[in-house]
């Protein structure tokens, strides 16, 4: 199915604004298929890499781990749901951030805080 992995596609990391960043992180697509296998059902990636134009324009911190490719937002509007996909991604993820309309994680470098969990 996917050109990155069995489940995912370098153009569903691409950035949103069609420039062509798409250098997206081997290790976060490794960890998303892993959590994928797990959870069962499809994973609907929202954001992945991001130029800083369009970093700007999700009003994303200037330290976004998107800008390096080293981060995916993956859609989830339903709790039940949600509940389900955080436990998996916990076993992946050390740093995470939750949001009504999708979840965040990253493989972030030493420079910020892990294991993490933030609301937005």
């Amino acid at each position: 199915m996917g050109d990155l992995t069995e489940h995912f596609s370098r153009s569903e990391f691409a950035c949103k604004c069609k420039c062509g960043a798409d250098n997206i992180s081997e290790e976060l697509v490794s960890k998303l298929e892993m959590v994928r296998l797990m959870y069962g059902n499809p994973m609907t990636i929202t954001s992945g890499m991001r130029c800083e134009k369009a970093n700007k324009a999700a009003n994303s911190s200037e330290t976004s781990s998107h800008l390096i490719g080293e981060a995916a937002d993956i859609g989830c509007t339903n709790s039940k749901a949600r509940d389900k996909l955080v436990g998996f991604l916990r076993t992946q993820f050390s740093r995470m951030g939750i949001h009504r309309q999708f979840v965040h994680v990253d493989v972030s470098d030493d420079k910020k805080v892990s294991p993490c969990l933030w609301v937005y």
